[in-house]
């Protein structure tokens, strides 16, 4: 199995408030006996925009090793659900995922993804 980046949920820490599952675009957070829960880590991508909306630091990123991130999975998982993949698009430009390099970033208070050729002017205005 490889090393790689992938969501670690502290279950003493966390109260079953719910408010990682929405970020994940993936699902591959669901909340089990009230708890939060990596149902599937092939579904985790890594990019961690659960951690920040969790009022109670329940979440973390580590390094570890873990199935690959399969985007394959993620299709068949939401298929299931009854749900479709919304592939990430840039907020400023609109480039997608499929086109460019996109980066998880808070702005005015929202999670959101901005792709690598608007970043320096958002860093820079």
């Amino acid at each position: 199995m490889p090393k790689r980046q992938i969501v670690r949920i502290d279950e003493e820490k966390c109260t079953g408030c719910g408010l990682c599952v929405s970020p994940c675009a993936e699902g591959a957070i669901q909340i089990v006996d009230g708890k939060a829960k990596v149902v599937r880590e092939e579904l985790c991508d890594g990019a961690g925009f659960c951690i920040g909306v969790c009022p109670v630091g329940a979440l973390t990123i580590e390094e570890r090793e873990a199935p690959a991130f399969s985007e394959e999975a993620v299709h068949e998982h939401m298929k299931n659900r009854g749900k479709t993949y919304i592939t990430q698009t840039c907020f400023r430009c609109g480039g997608s995922e499929d086109r460019v390099y996109l980066m998880p970033c808070r702005y005015q208070g929202e999670s959101l993804w901005v792709c690598t050729r608007c970043l320096p002017a958002l860093i820079h205005g």
